[in-house]
């Protein structure tokens, strides 16, 4: 029984391919796995046929036995599709530890065919000993026939081709068409590149079309992206001074690059508007719209504290009455009133009631560098940032966190008014910065006419809280506590009534 094994290939054939089979059904679908397996498969095919004489490589010379012949010819066939097969699998596990399944699947399917089509070629040789050049001779009407029916798609398809080896984009990249159209490249496949544009819509695109057109790659060479925006103010104050004003917005902006640093430029003026353009990186172009949205909140918050105007378009002429802004300035001189009305915290007060607390108010200034409030200090009074920019740092692992940035008319200290808990950060000068204080007592004035301020406050004590919740020993009070809860002890705190309706 044995020696009837060992002289028959195409038994040991089928004891080879039951053995396969079976572990692979043992060991899973594992890529790897069936990698291994396959190549264990064709590297003992290749011992049983060269252990009989059979050279799958080669052609057949002719054998007088019909049954020996059909079962070479059998044998040498699967050496030639289990060779591709290997292949294959190398070529379709490279990519997936590569992590890259779907950038490359054009050139994966490019590779695949090639391989198939050499392992069909080399069959027809060796296998059934036709001529294979004749065969391709043979052929090439047909193909020009063909070729001819499937103009279009033969042109989206080496498109799709030259597109791939130059590589001018890849799967995640923002690219910039003509005409202004631009998306993130999701799949590049045969016939069209798949896009998403900015409305998370899926945009199909011809290769052909993509081969042709001029596109700028938004995230190519680097994944950082520059964005410029450009704010024209009116004359009333001089060009540097409005550049310097600028260059504080930029340093206020927690959502830009600081490395490369960004820059702030006149770039232009006339007798209505110094232009002045911002220059900053953003980490990918998909945080260039969140970036521009919070610079344009604080040019604004900035250029009201210093005194700047915005002006109107060049193409637009607009005449400025400054009547009603001086009767206001006369009714309301000074700059804490300005201030609470610039506040929204602060919008539901009537003009008396921001009278009383703002001549209440006491004006501090600090230099750049100085440290305002320590970490662990507990505040009696609420600070609000008229001009300048600073800090919240916290110390953590030896290392200094920062948390966020203040800029004019953020408010901090709450903490130690409303609940009586200590600063989480030091709050740090980056430029020169003027705060106006707010005591205790003067705002517990205010809220027992108005209580609406516990809850205002309640949720901005909550939402600053739940940003420093990854902090490794925050309170617990920054830990599950809803601003319900904290409006409560607020009142209480403050001798509030617990149930007070608006007026």
């Amino acid at each position: 029984m044995i020696d009837q094994v060992l002289s028959n290939p195409a038994l040991q054939f089928s004891i080879l391919v039951l053995v396969t089979v079976g572990v692979r059904v043992v060991l899973g679908r594992n890529p790897t796995i069936r990698f291994i397996v396959s190549v264990c498969f064709f590297a003992l095919l290749t011992a049983t046929l060269l252990s009989h004489d059979i050279a799958p490589y080669s052609p057949d010379l002719g054998d007088n036995v019909l049954s020996r012949r059909i079962t070479t010819g059998f044998l040498k066939a699967v050496w030639w599709i289990g060779a591709a097969v290997v292949l294959v699998s190398a070529v379709r596990l490279f990519l997936i530890f590569e992590n890259k399944p779907r950038e490359g699947r054009l050139a994966q399917d490019l590779v695949i065919g090639v391989i198939y089509l050499g392992a069909g070629l080399a069959l027809i040789a060796n296998v059934f000993s036709l001529p294979v050049g004749t065969l391709i001779a043979t052929s090439g009407a047909f193909a020009i026939v063909l070729g001819l029916a499937l103009q279009s798609t033969l042109n989206d398809v080496f498109s799709g081709i030259a597109l791939n080896l130059g590589r001018p984009y890849a799967v995640g990249d923002w690219i910039v068409l003509e005409g202004g159209f631009q998306g993130r490249v999701v799949e590049t496949n045969w016939r069209s590149t798949h896009l998403i544009n900015g409305t998370d819509d899926l945009v199909v695109l011809p290769n052909s079309t993509l081969a042709k057109a001029r596109l700028v790659n938004l995230t190519r060479p680097e994944e950082t992206h520059g964005v410029s925006i450009t704010v024209r103010f009116l004359p009333t104050r001089t060009p540097a001074a409005i550049e310097e004003t600028m260059r504080t917005v930029l340093l206020s902006s927690f959502a830009i690059l600081k490395t490369p640093p960004p820059s702030a430029l006149v770039v232009g003026i006339d007798s209505h508007a110094v232009e002045i353009e911002l220059t900053f990186r953003v980490r990918g172009f998909s945080a260039a719209g969140a970036a521009k949205s919070e610079l344009y909140d604080l040019i604004y918050r900035h250029a009201r504290a210093n005194g700047l105007k915005l002006a109107a378009p060049r193409d637009v002429t607009v005449q400025h009455s400054e009547a009603s802004v001086e009767a206001q300035s006369v009714k309301h001189p000074g700059t804490p009133w300005r201030l609470l009305e610039s506040i929204p915290l602060f919008a539901t007060l009537t003009d008396d009631e921001k009278d009383a607390l703002a001549s209440s108010m006491t004006r501090h200034t600090y230099q750049k560098g100085s440290v305002i409030t320590s970490q662990g200090s507990k505040l009696s009074s609420l600070m609000i940032m008229r001009t300048g920019v600073a800090a919240l740092q916290r110390l953590e692992n030896g290392h200094m966190v920062e948390l966020a940035r203040l800029s004019p008319g953020d408010l901090f200290g709450e903490r130690g008014v409303l609940v009586d808990a200590a600063e989480a950060a030091d709050t740090t000068a980056l430029t020169f910065v003027v705060i106006y204080e707010i005591t205790k007592e003067d705002l517990a004035a205010v809220m027992r006419d108005r209580p609406a301020l516990a809850e205002e406050l309640g949720t901005l004590l909550s939402r600053r809280m739940e940003d420093e919740e990854h902090l490794s020993n925050a309170s617990s009070l920054s830990h599950g506590t809803h601003p319900d809860t904290l409006a409560t002890r607020i009142r209480r705190l403050f001798g509030i009534p617990q149930e007070t309706d608006l007026p």
